[in-house]
């Protein structure tokens, strides 16, 4: 009997195709922009990256303000070329 595996989506992906409906995890940051999950924690810590927020204890990032860092970022970039 075979099984049949599921593959997980190309965080990258996700990032190009809009993303997903639902609040972001740091682990969905840090797949999304390919950084070790210490990165997102110290771009907490230092007021950098994209703005996270508290539920209970969990950090929670919203896609929306995650697409807005990016533009952000893109738009940045350019100028300074």
């Amino acid at each position: 009997m075979s099984q049949t595996r599921f593959a997980q989506p190309d965080p990258h992906a996700t990032l190009r195709g809009g993303l997903p409906d639902r609040y972001l995890t740091p682990d969905d940051i840090a797949g999304i922009f390919g950084v070790p999950i210490e990165t997102v924690y110290q771009w907490r810590r230092k007021r950098t990256g994209p703005p996270g927020f508290r539920v209970g204890k969990h950090v929670r990032y919203d896609p929306a303000e995650v697409g807005a860092y990016v533009t952000h970022l893109k738009n940045v970039d350019r100028v300074a070329v």
